[in-house]
């Protein structure tokens, strides 16, 4: 049996990780210091989905890869440049923020509300894919809200893993404690999954399929679609680095047990 899918990738922007981010309180609340100055790179919890996606995409002959991204239209096409170089897919772009302050449930709105415009949309071949959390938007929830809104209730987080079978079923394994993997069986599309890592290294730089993929791109993003993401009735009280805390002690003829019961007690004051 032939199986095509519709396989959503939802996703966003990120500082690059190698920059120094200091949080700051504005007029509009809180956010990055010289925020629009800071290079920017696809999220990677969004980048293992996009590879899963492409992937599964490219073993089921027939299979479409829409990626549908909240975040500064200037920034998205910078970092398309690179990212449309890894895998093959449509982009749907919303210009909004992409700053980790803003609430799950208005992005996730958002992305719901974009995918139900995809021409052609059928629920019976689509899957949804995202990161399971994101180095910004690190709720956790957005991928379970965006599930919600669009009426699939079949949803998998942590995921690490997807195996379809020849009757149009998957296995999933999901992320557990202790380093297991929790084996889900599905019997089909609609599905939401929120990725882990993955399995898959990531794609080396194809310039054909990067060509390819501009020629959809640029359009897009010429006529993205604002979003406003307010988060009204949100209040912070603060913004900060996490505080760094150092205690140097030099003691000569300790004992290890008792060096492991003074950093007991230190860690229990």
């Amino acid at each position: 049996m032939s199986l095509t899918y519709q396989i959503v990738v939802c996703g966003s922007l990120v500082p690059d990780p190698l920059q120094t981010l200091e949080p700051v309180t504005t007029t509009a609340g809180p956010a990055l210091k010289n925020e629009t100055m800071l290079p920017a790179v696809l999220d990677p919890w969004a980048g293992h989905a996009l590879f899963e996606a492409a992937y599964l995409a490219k073993n089921n002959p027939g299979s479409k890869v829409y990626f549908v991204s909240l975040a500064p239209k200037a920034k998205l096409q910078q970092v398309m440049m690179t990212v449309a170089q890894k895998a093959g897919f449509e982009l749907i772009a919303i210009d909004g923020p992409a700053s980790g302050f803003t609430e799950a449930a208005d992005v996730a709105n958002a992305l719901a509300d974009t995918i139900k415009t995809i021409p052609g949309l059928d629920m019976s071949k689509l899957l949804v894919f995202g990161g399971w959390e994101s180095a910004s938007r690190g709720a956790g929830a957005t991928m379970q809200l965006v599930g919600e809104k669009l009426g699939i209730t079949d949803q998998f987080q942590g995921v690490d893993q997807i195996t379809v079978a020849a009757d149009g079923s998957f296995e999933i394994l999901e992320r557990v404690e202790g380093g297991k993997h929790q084996a889900s069986k599905c019997a089909g599309a609609p599905a939401v999954l929120g990725w882990a890592t993955g399995n898959l290294p990531e794609p080396p730089n194809n310039p054909q399929i990067g060509m390819a993929n501009m020629r959809t791109i640029m359009p897009a993003l010429q006529k993205a679609k604002p979003a406003k993401i307010a988060a009204e009735g949100v209040t912070f009280a603060s913004v900060a680095l996490p505080k760094q805390q150092r205690q140097t002690k030099i003691v000569k003829d300790m004992s290890a047990d008792d060096i492991a019961k003074e950093i007991i007690a230190w860690i229990q004051q």
